[in-house]
């Protein structure tokens, strides 16, 4: 697509409603991302289970609210 065939197509867009945007906005995300994994929602089924027996049975180690912020400000601070 040229540029100006794009300049035209922003200037179209920005005159529809925002409800109009924001539905377009979603299509055109959707329609980059990768077409969805068949097995990750069972995968993720699995992996939240497991996590709810290990809370369950006192083997997790878990974090409280505070400490968890405290860690990720630090990681948010230092360089990668």
């Amino acid at each position: 697509m040229d540029t100006d065939t794009l300049a035209k197509l922003r200037s179209e867009v920005l005159t529809l409603s925002e409800d109009e945007r924001a539905e377009l906005a979603y299509e055109l995300v959707k329609s980059l991302d990768e077409p969805a994994d068949s097995d990750a929602s069972s995968e993720w089924d699995k992996e939240i289970l497991q996590r709810l027996r290990a809370i369950a049975t006192g083997t997790a180690k878990l974090v409280d609210r505070d400490e968890l912020r405290r860690r990720l400000e630090k990681r948010l601070r230092s360089p990668q």
